[in-house]
């Protein structure tokens, strides 16, 4: 079991260390927002459609009864990190670095 786990790290650190061998950027992003990729092209219950994964190859898709939720669901709008918002709320945004406003 320990030889299987060491293997395993190692694998691990070569798809992150060499370039072109780890995750494509929108697989990434799935992850990052606790999702998961799906060959449909539409989400099973309760998931939601989020992006991509596998380079557009399947569908992203978010638990909706988890904590995480799109902000658009929740009323507000997604804006990049240079515009000053009046209320941030929580929600998830296309892009990673952008955040969910109420109010502009």
């Amino acid at each position: 079991m320990k030889l299987f786990s060491c293997l395993m790290a190692l694998l691990f650190f070569l798809l992150q260390a060499v370039p072109g061998l780890s995750l494509p950027k929108d697989t990434l992003r799935c992850v990052g927002y606790h999702g998961f990729c799906f060959r449909s092209k539409s989400c099973p219950e309760p998931f939601a459609a989020f992006g991509t994964c596998a380079r557009r190859q399947k569908t992203c898709c978010i638990d909706t009864t988890s904590n995480f939720h799109t902000c658009q669901d929740d009323g507000g709008h997604c804006v990049p990190p240079q515009i000053k918002c009046l209320q941030e709320q929580a929600g998830l945004c296309p892009h990673r670095e952008w955040k969910c406003c109420t109010e502009l």
